[in-house]
């Protein structure tokens, strides 16, 4: 979510897989008129550092990068089904 404020509420329509007390509905692509409500808890937090590290034996080549993907909390309220 680019443009999310904390706060907001957002809707996701294409969901593939329902689970109703124990009734399963499987989409075909998507299960129909199934949506998920959700509320930004915070829009932009960095998750864990990944180190990626390249070494090539015996030729003395070290390479070492770090990366933070950044993503979007969310916190579900309900799922229409």
């Amino acid at each position: 979510m680019q443009n999310a404020e904390a706060g907001a509420t957002v809707e996701f329509e294409k969901v593939l897989l329902v689970d109703n007390e124990g009734n399963v509905t499987v989409g075909a692509p998507t299960v129909e008129g199934a949506k998920v409500v959700c509320e930004v808890v915070s829009p932009l937090v960095k998750g864990e550092k990944v180190l990626v590290f390249h070494k090539k034996r015996r030729k003395g080549y070290r390479k070492l990068n770090g990366h933070r993907q950044q993503f979007t909390e969310l916190t579900i309220k309900e799922v229409v089904a």
